[in-house]
């Protein structure tokens, strides 16, 4: 894996952080968003413990799959609430796909409630985007837009490219949640973020240099500052 520019091995490797806390709640892709941190020097431990979320100096919400099973697993296991909470709490929060879906209020995929932290709902890419020539799930590499600054971007080219595999897409009722936005047929919201939080649509561990950049960034400006 390529090192993103502007990234020290020196200074990624920073001793006095504790190791960020990946949420496994089963839902895939957790050891390549683990490498992706460890490859920038930082440690980085899965688990399903609610009591460990709370503790968390940094979490991790990636994901991918259906939104049902996922809010099931987190509700079943008092992971929903520890999340939430920890939110709350100020913990430094980065959602990765469905860990972005999952923060508002509800999704059409099986018609489920969320966990209510981004007010709106998340819905599926319309039949007629298949019709105009646009493949459902949206699966590649696509700009990103960004609306402003934001410090978990500083360094990354304004409407760079990142990678992308989903179905459904976030839908915010309050504009200011939506830090980016992306073209697929419709322009959709592909970053929330606010205070603590931030989430993506795309996937960083997938996004070469520029992916590592945003998680990088992300330790330095969010989760440094709060040590």
């Amino acid at each position: 894996m390529q090192r993103a520019p502007g990234i020290s091995v020196a200074t990624a490797r920073i001793s006095h952080v504790e190791p960020i806390v990946i949420v496994d709640y089963g839902a895939g892709n957790l050891r390549s968003v683990q490498k992706a941190f460890e490859h920038l020097g930082y440690q980085a431990v899965f688990t399903s413990d609610p009591a460990d979320i709370q503790a968390a100096p940094a979490i991790v919400f990636p994901g991918q799959g259906a939104s049902p099973p996922a809010m099931a697993a987190l509700e079943r296991d008092g992971m929903a609430s520890a999340v939430c909470e920890a939110i709350a709490s100020g913990t430094p929060f980065f959602g990765v796909c469905l860990g972005l879906q999952l923060l508002l209020e509800h999704s059409e995929e099986g018609s489920v409630d969320c966990l209510g932290i981004v007010p709106g709902t998340v819905r599926r890419f319309a039949d007629t985007h298949i019709t105009q020539g646009f493949k459902i799930p949206h699966m590649g590499w696509n700009s990103v837009k960004l609306r402003g600054e934001h410090p978990v971007f500083e360094g990354v080219p304004a409407s760079s490219y990142f990678y992308f595999v989903h179905s459904y897409y976030a839908d915010p009722t309050d504009d200011s949640w939506s830090k980016a936005t992306t073209d697929y047929g419709l322009e959709f919201t592909s970053v929330v973020a606010r205070d603590n939080l931030i989430a993506t649509q795309f996937h960083p561990e997938k996004s070469g240099a520029l992916g590592l950049k945003l998680y990088d960034n992300f330790v330095k400006h969010l989760v440094l500052n709060r040590v």
